[in-house]
């Protein structure tokens, strides 16, 4: 007789840091629910910690879709464990994002699993290792928004809804952002295999720069007024009073920025 070992594969097993994550995404939303402490402080928290989840999130969709495509290297490297420092880039995929985060109120998740691609055979399953991670965004904001759509203005948890409003504005963000075809983010990934090997090579030059470059487009005033104004919060006002919880919930957000930038300024 024989027996299959059914413990989860140590290349599988839920990293300690993220269920951390987990567990402050959890307390401060608690807090907000029930009204404890500073409010401003738990949408800060509430916010950060449910960026850096969806950044796990993220990362390891890419990995899981890569998996199945072909790349069973993902595991050995420790992206299934949804641990952020076993990433090839911890800098690129969660440092330089929460840092754009913070100063500019961008979403903007950066890829940082290396992936095999000689491993995987077939132009469609190359884009969907690239579409995995900005599709995980959109379906994060679609179950935020779908919530949001379901509360009315009239509650006695604003500081918890007005956080959710918040980091679905952000997730909605993170997955249209991720999707524009510049040389670096996911959107040029999915259409990378369709491309010929003269454009593949002529556009790797500035994929080390598409992250920094769709930043400084969107501190130009008029590109980031069109950008959050007709595309974020267009997208957010067919859900209900979303709009109105995310308007807040940012404010609180950029406001304590700006007292804690003044208490280490100091």
């Amino acid at each position: 007789m024989t027996f299959t070992d059914v413990r989860p594969r140590s290349d599988r097993k839920i990293s300690v840091i993220f269920w951390v994550l987990l567990a402050v995404l959890a307390t401060s939303g608690w807090a907000l629910w029930t009204g404890w402490g500073n409010a401003r402080f738990g949408i800060f928290l509430f916010v950060i910690a449910g960026w850096l989840v969806s950044l796990c999130l993220h990362e390891y969709a890419h990995a899981r879709t890569a998996l199945h495509g072909g790349d069973i290297s993902v595991g050995s490297k420790g992206y299934l464990t949804l641990n952020p420092l076993k990433y090839t880039h911890p800098i690129y995929s969660f440092v330089l994002p929460v840092v754009f985060l913070i100063l500019g109120g961008i979403a903007m998740p950066g890829g940082a699993v290396y992936i095999e691609r000689g491993r995987i055979q077939g132009k469609w399953k190359h884009s969907a290792v690239s579409a995995a991670g900005p599709a995980v965004n959109l379906a994060f904001a679609l179950v935020l928004l779908l919530l949001l759509g379901q509360v009315g203005l009239d509650t006695t948890h604003v500081a918890f809804f007005e956080g959710l409003g918040y980091l679905a504005l952000l997730q909605v963000m993170a997955g249209i952002l991720n999707l524009v075809p510049m040389p670096g983010m996911d959107g040029y990934g999915i259409i990378e295999p369709w491309l010929s090997y003269a454009n593949r090579r002529a556009f790797a030059n500035i994929a080390p720069y598409g992250m920094m470059i769709l930043f400084l487009l969107l501190w130009n005033p008029t590109i980031n007024n069109w950008f959050f104004n007709t595309v974020i919060f267009g997208i957010l006002s067919h859900f209900g009073d979303s709009s109105t919880f995310a308007y807040y919930g940012m404010g609180s957000f950029q406001i304590l920025n700006f007292h804690l930038g003044g208490i280490f300024g100091n």
